[in-house]
């Protein structure tokens, strides 16, 4: 009787602490207590977090699964002919700036000398007259501008001896001298340009005098030259010009020049050179 009386004593000491520790572990979520031996709580521990497992390969779609197509590869001569291209841009660049440099003036003035072969009277023979020229052109752009100009033509006609009895003093007036001069206007159009040269082209017209007499020592037209007078005159002539500098130039102007001259019509064929000199900006 006495040992169980003892053993219901421990029983009822023992089961009231071991129900406070149950109680205790459960409550904590996350700490760990560690309990010595007699009962007394040494330390917490938190428990490690839980590692994420490692995410399984899924199948990849088949968008992404597709390999990408392959770049297109360069004609073994591309790289050459990008470079090609380039150096021609560069040079036509060049070539553009240098045209404008010399073609982009205001004004031009022309100072030459030729000559001109045409026919001093209906009946007589052609003949070369020398002549002076001077032209002022006003442009509106690199190519198309309006010329004024102005020429002196002289010549010496050969007129065969007078048959019978010449008038009185009229003997030995077989070469008299004799000139025209004439003023003209009309269109200039450049056609053609480089930066060293340039070919155009121009059509004038205008009006000429004509002096024929003024040597015959007041025998008039000696029966075969033309009166003297005015009438029309027309010119038109392609030419070209060789720049030795941006502003100055060296012009040769083949030319048809046409004349009324004795209620006739005169297709005279010459040519004249000169220097040209640029100034002003447009």
């Amino acid at each position: 009787m006495y040992s169980f009386r003892r053993l219901a004593l421990l029983l009822a000491l023992v089961l009231p602490a071991m129900h406070a520790l149950i109680a205790q572990t459960s409550s904590s979520s996350s700490d760990a207590a560690v309990v010595a031996a007699d009962g007394t709580r040494l330390a917490f521990e938190s428990p490690a977090p839980a590692t994420p497992a490692p995410a399984t390969p899924t199948q990849e779609s088949p968008a992404q699964a597709a390999p990408a197509p392959a770049q297109a590869q360069p004609q073994p001569n591309q790289p050459q002919i990008s470079v090609q291209a380039r150096i021609r841009a560069r040079r036509e660049q060049r070539r553009a700036a240098a045209i404008h440099e010399v073609y982009d003036h205001l004004y031009e003035v022309y100072v030459g000398g030729g000559y001109l072969r045409t026919t001093p009277g209906a009946t007589l023979q052609r003949v070369n007259e020398y002549d002076w020229n001077t032209e002022f052109t006003r442009y509106f752009s690199e190519r198309l501008g309006v010329t004024i100009d102005g020429r002196g033509y002289y010549g010496t006609p050969f007129i065969e001896p007078l048959q019978g009895t010449p008038p009185a003093g009229s003997v030995g007036l077989t070469k008299p001298a004799i000139s025209q001069y004439g003023a003209l206007a009309g269109p200039t159009y450049r056609f053609y340009l480089q930066p060293k040269y340039s070919i155009s082209v121009r059509v004038m017209g205008g009006f000429a005098h004509g002096n024929f007499t003024g040597d015959t020592n007041g025998y008039g037209t000696l029966g075969v030259l033309y009166p003297d007078a005015s009438t029309f005159a027309a010119s038109a002539s392609v030419y070209g010009e060789y720049n030795v500098a941006p502003n100055l130039g060296i012009r040769v102007a083949p030319e048809y020049y046409l004349t009324g001259f004795g209620s006739t019509t005169q297709n005279g064929l010459g040519f004249s050179a000169g220097i040209v000199y640029r100034f002003g900006k447009q």
